[in-house]
């Protein structure tokens, strides 16, 4: 493999990192083939169809035009690939422990197509380690040489759902079990990315994914704490962030809400923790920082009561907004879904709005997104804000509404209404 060279690449996982990665492959040339064992995405993708918010069904459309794209169930593709990337979830089990059912089922389905030569990469968030002791020891095991005649890297996803910026343009970070794995990796990431940084080893590229999302966990969910002592003290926290941050050094500005949701940050941290343990370390700001996490959605059901001044169970809740964040169709480890499902445990009459979002399951029930209509504005007791979509009409929810309870600070530009309740 060259430099110069156009690449044959199977992208495992055509989800929230595996298809805007393989949409940057197409963009420069190389063939793609797309592999994902929902069939439900690979159908929408040969229709032309998007299953994410980052992509209209034009976008996906493109991606067939501009080059060569062969998405599909099979595994079999492997065996045309230069290269081999796994972007596949790695989600908690029930007991908060790392799962990594879908990376061994990615290796195991692989293994039968893998060729001499090829490069694997893992892209999944995981705990330092994870290449060396799942991935390296399964390829040999097959009969492979890794760092001789099969070569093996991490490199963390950094992609941001819902944001507009140039993928391209945010660094690559690459460590390769061996160098010759580190510099094959290289190539193939400099083949799209402006920036490749390269690090020592797969643990240290393992453990710089989990570190940004660490920073991020610890000190959200200190601005969550922080929350509820001004709530007592009657103090807006939102305002004392802002007047903090024009400091011109020193303070970095982080935002509470109704919990932290997304595959990354509420996950990445446990998988540390987890992996800590072996080595009888106590990482104690994980710790302290998912107990804050998980108490969110209680406390903003004691708000919501305080503000009401009637029990839940009497109340009519008009939720909206139920992703994780803002603008994506992403549902991923969201608290709005808790905070809901906590509502309608206590009794409450629930009903929820969300522009990217048609209906959501909570149990064995299915609820279905109501439309903004001023009738079902005005007879909810509470309007909840749980999710701040750039698209919403804020100033028409305000007015239709006798209370508003916002989570997001997304009336924050509403002044002179005196229904509106910032938590």
């Amino acid at each position: 493999m060259n430099d110069n060279s156009l690449l044959k690449i199977a992208v495992i996982g055509l989800g929230y990192v595996g298809l805007p990665l393989s949409n940057m492959f197409l963009e420069k040339g190389h063939t793609v083939y797309g592999i994902d064992i929902d069939a439900k995405k690979i159908n929408c993708l040969l229709k032309h169809q998007s299953y994410l918010s980052d992509f209209s069904n034009e976008d996906i459309k493109k991606m067939f035009l501009m080059g060569d794209f062969h998405p599909g169930s099979s595994f079999e593709a492997i065996n045309k690939a230069d290269a081999v990337i796994i972007c596949v979830p790695t989600p908690l089990d029930k007991h908060a422990k790392p799962d990594l059912t879908f990376v061994r089922a990615a290796l195991r389905n692989s293994s039968p197509f893998i060729k001499s030569g090829q490069i694997i990469v893992l892209e999944s968030s995981t705990y330092p380690g994870t290449t060396e002791e799942e991935i390296v020891p399964y390829l040999q095991s097959t009969g492979f040489n890794v760092g001789k005649n099969l070569f093996v890297a991490y490199s963390p996803e950094r992609i941001n759902p819902g944001e507009k910026q140039k993928i391209s343009t945010i660094p690559k970070v690459v460590g390769g079990v061996t160098k010759a794995c580190t510099d094959l990796a290289k190539t193939v990431y400099e083949s799209i990315f402006d920036e490749v940084v390269v690090v020592s080893s797969p643990k240290v590229a393992e453990l710089t994914k989990i570190l940004e999302n660490y920073q991020r966990f610890v000190n959200i969910s200190v601005m969550n704490q922080l929350l509820m002592l001004c709530d007592e003290m009657d103090i807006n926290l939102w305002e004392v962030i802002s007047a903090a941050s024009t400091k011109p050094y020193g303070f970095t500005p982080y935002y509470p809400g109704p919990g932290i949701g997304g595959h990354c940050i509420p996950v990445d941290p446990l998988y540390l923790l987890w992996k800590a343990k072996e080595y009888n370390i106590d990482l104690d700001f994980i710790t302290f920082a998912h107990k804050v996490n998980e108490q969110m959605p209680e406390f903003i059901l004691r708000k919501i009561e305080k503000e009401l001044k009637k029990p839940i169970n009497e109340s009519h809740i008009f939720a909206i907004g139920v992703t994780y964040k803002k603008d994506v169709n992403d549902l991923r480890e969201s608290m709005a879904l808790r905070v809901i499902e906590k509502l309608i445990n206590a009794g409450a009459n629930v009903v929820f709005h969300d522009p990217f979002i048609s209906e959501i399951k909570l149990g064995t029930s299915i609820m279905k997104s109501k439309s903004l209509a001023s009738s079902e504005l005005t007879q909810a007791d509470c309007t909840l804000i749980l999710t701040d979509h750039s698209c919403l009409p804020y100033e028409s929810i305000v007015q239709e509404s006798s209370l508003v309870i916002d989570t997001r600070n997304s009336t924050q530009n509403l002044k002179g209404y005196r229904n509106i309740v910032l938590i």
